[in-house]
């Protein structure tokens, strides 16, 4: 009795698996996804299916980031949404355009090429004095200006000038010692001991040394031999030729002087610096002894050369800026301090570069994007890094591929639309989702 109620039970059980599992997954009364998934042959997430075709979504034409199910306004600009279809299910990676709009908008397109990339610096520059080329004129003994020759700044002076007379009581007193000193050897010199003569010979020499360590000339100390009479004032001369850049008072003479005090300050013009600047990502560019070629509006049609000389240790904080300076010759002293400049820095091109035209960059602030012409009417938007740049080119170090065509005009609504079609896919997917889903949550584009 056993085996038959037992025999009984495993036929029913073989029909309800076999017949009634079938029925119950094609009538589905409690809607079970997962009972569709296995009717329908489905084993993965739901796809773009059928309720995604032909949903109607409405965006803004300004903002296309603003996509709503509704017609409305945009909640950005105000403007009125515009209806938009999502195409297809099936993700792309790039966009087709329309003739018309390519034709409209005057699209145009250039190769990606490789070729040298000449880089050149354009910035200003300011001509400054060289301050190597700048002397102090200062005395070593205590003093007073008796007459002053220079009174002016700006006064050009040239070497040996007179610039003032001084009176100082110790340059009177080793005037004597010498002048006693020089009598003493010519009385021993006229028969007394060669030991004695050389020992006021020595004396004589010291007394003299030390009217030239106070910068008195040999000139000077001669017409004190000849003269044989000490003089109540001495004349300072102007060790270079130039132009007298800073003094120590409006009225010199009369004035007191102490040892070591600046009295005038001379600088040579036969080179001046130039002072330019240059931004943080032209500084790779500068060498020192680079050579620069600049300009100037007080000599159109001339053009003058220099060398980089010396660049800052730090930027400027607020300019973000670096300081260099540029040595320039100027034999004709025409070149004047304070004068502008239009400054040119070539630097030795970049070659065998894969290059496109500058204005092929769509530059977000935090990327580099080209807009890629794959075939006719059909474009993608492509992440690049960039190199070198100049004459209007940009070196591409990744993203693209030599004989590769880009957009060289109006790449930025192409770009736009391709942003709008990718939101549109993006949401499409996270509808069809379950919301606990975790591939449901957007990711950052």
């Amino acid at each position: 009795m056993k085996s038959k109620t037992s025999t009984w039970l495993a036929s029913l059980l073989a029909f309800l698996l076999g017949a009634g599992l079938p029925a119950l997954l094609l009538w589905n009364p409690g809607h079970w996804e997962w009972a569709e998934r296995i009717v329908s042959g489905r084993h993965g997430p739901p796809a773009l299916g059928a309720e995604s075709q032909g949903t109607r979504l409405w965006t803004c034409g300004m903002h296309p980031q603003v996509i709503q199910d509704e017609p409305g306004t945009c909640p950005i600009c105000g403007m009125d949404l515009v209806p938009v279809h999502e195409e297809g299910a099936k993700e792309t990676t790039g966009i087709h355009v329309d003739p018309g709009f390519l034709q409209n908008f005057a699209v145009r397109t250039a190769p990606v090429r490789k070729g040298s990339i000449p880089v050149v610096i354009r910035t200003i520059g300011t001509l400054d004095y060289n301050q190597k080329n700048i002397v102090s004129v200062s005395t070593k003994t205590e003093g007073w200006i008796e007459k002053a020759y220079v009174n002016y700044i700006g006064q050009p002076v040239k070497r040996g000038d007179v610039l003032f007379d001084i009176y100082s009581p110790r340059l009177v007193t080793t005037q004597q010692e010498y002048l006693a000193a020089l009598a003493y050897v010519e009385e021993l010199s006229r028969g007394g001991d060669e030991n004695a003569v050389a020992r006021a010979q020595s004396l004589l020499e010291a007394t003299s040394g030390r009217l030239r360590f106070w910068d008195i000339t040999g000139e000077q100390v001669e017409e004190l031999r000849i003269r044989k009479k000490p003089a109540r004032t001495l004349k300072i001369f102007s060790p270079v030729s130039g132009v007298v850049i800073e003094k120590m008072g409006d009225s010199l003479e009369g004035m007191k002087l102490s040892p070591g005090m600046n009295v005038f300050k001379i600088a040579r013009l036969s080179d001046l610096w130039a002072r330019i600047e240059v931004y943080e990502h032209q500084i790779r560019y500068l060498r020192l002894g680079r050579t620069v070629s600049l300009t100037l509006d007080a000599f159109p049609g001339r053009r003058y050369t220099g060398k980089i000389i010396q660049l800052d240790p730090t930027l400027d904080q607020k300019t973000r800026t670096l300081a260099a300076y540029v040595e320039i010759p100027n034999p004709d002293r025409e070149l004047r301090p304070a004068m502008y400049a239009d400054v040119e820095i070539r630097v030795p091109a970049v070659p065998g570069a894969l290059k496109v035209p500058s204005e092929a960059i769509v530059r977000t602030g935090e990327r580099n994007v080209v807009i890629v012409e794959k075939e006719k009417g059909f474009f993608e938007p492509r992440e690049v890094e960039l190199g070198a740049e100049g004459e209007g080119f940009s070196q591409v170090t990744a993203g693209l591929h030599e004989g590769e065509t880009v957009v060289v005009s109006s790449q930025f609504l192409i770009d736009s639309e391709s942003n709008l079609k990718e939101a549109i896919g993006k949401m499409l997917a996270g509808r069809d989702r379950e919301p606990g889903d975790p591939a449901a949550a957007p990711r950052p584009r």
